[in-house]
């Protein structure tokens, strides 16, 4: 005789609420898992940006690099480069306050003003000047140094001045010492494509410089005797910057030429011939230079990428190649 078991109702539900346990326990272990591995993802993330924060600062700040946190005597360089305008890295305002955070820190020794621009507003290049000839008095044992890179020409030849010595590159190109303003005329033109010009205005000479307009002899006076004033003023910051070194030649000193660097030290434009390294190491005895520079957020991200990829490039180099080669 068999037996014939068979499995109770108690039984069958016990399993199946087994079963049941089981898999609710294995889907609070995937999600439990789940959390714990996106809270580290916030964790990593966060550690990131926080190390992205100090980096950025350490480029940003001005005054502060990774040479410069040790502190100790150096010389403050502030860049002047490209157009000189409100709405530029070489406006007023960010090369005023980068001169400020040099002339201010006790541990620097001189300031250099790096300067490669074509030139642009008189307004913004006479308050740098005028930035820069106040800071001369308020700290007088802090030197104050244009060098020039490419070109120093107008509004930056402008700046310079402002220093207490010039140095440049033998094929630098300096001075342009003029002013200028600059338009089309297309009154002709129009004439001959049957172009009627339309303008309203309230003012007399309001459409001044206008190109569909034939030019008045009374408005082109006018703005010449305004090109005159500015140039006055741009010559008379130039003489009392340089003084008694503007030498032979100086007659056409105003002219509007540019020369090369060597050339400008013959005339007086230029004191020597010297880039921003020469004059922190032999000059000022100040190696070590550290950018006061203010810059644009894109132009730190930049400068950001540049500093960590070179960071990593040397540290490869270090850590594969270093040890490859014999020192």
């Amino acid at each position: 005789m068999y037996e014939d078991h068979q499995t109770s109702p108690a039984s069958s539900r016990d399993e199946d609420r087994w079963a049941r346990d089981l898999l609710a326990d294995i889907a609070m272990a995937g999600l439990q898992e789940q959390r714990r591995a996106r809270r580290w993802g916030i964790f990593f993330k966060l550690a990131l940006l926080a190390y992205l924060v100090v980096l950025l600062a350490l480029v940003a700040l001005p005054g502060v690099d990774s040479e410069f946190i040790a502190g100790g005597p150096h010389t403050g360089l502030v860049e002047v480069v490209g157009v000189i305008a409100a709405d530029t890295e070489a406006s007023a305002d960010k090369v005023i306050a980068g001169l400020r955070d040099a002339f201010e820190h006790e541990d620097t020794k001189g300031v250099v003003v790096f300067i490669d621009s074509p030139g642009g507003s008189p307004v913004e290049a006479g308050r740098i000047n005028s930035e820069m000839v106040r800071l001369r008095q308020e700290y007088p044992d802090k030197t104050l140094y244009a060098v020039i890179g490419e070109i120093c020409a107008s509004g930056g030849y402008y700046v310079a001045a402002g220093a207490d010595r010039i140095y440049a590159d033998k094929a630098s190109l300096v001075g342009s010492i003029g002013v200028l303003i600059s338009s089309f005329g297309f009154v002709q033109a129009i004439d001959k494509l049957g172009i009627e010009r339309r303008l309203l205005t309230a003012g007399k000479h309001k459409g001044l410089l206008d190109p569909f307009l034939p030019q008045g002899g009374t408005e082109v006076q006018h703005l010449q005797t305004l090109l005159d004033t500015i140039h006055q003023q741009f010559i008379a910051v130039v003489e009392a910057g340089r003084g008694d070194r503007l030498g032979a030649g100086s007659a056409d000193l105003y002219s509007g030429l540019v020369w090369t660097g060597a050339q400008g030290v013959d005339i007086g434009l230029v004191d020597a011939l010297g880039d921003v390294d020469y004059v922190a190491r032999k000059v000022l005895k100040a190696e070590r230079i550290v950018d006061y520079s203010h810059h644009d957020v894109e132009d730190l991200l930049h400068r950001l990428l540049v500093r960590v990829g070179r960071s990593l490039g040397t540290g490869m180099y270090s850590g594969v190649l270093g040890q490859a080669w014999p020192h």
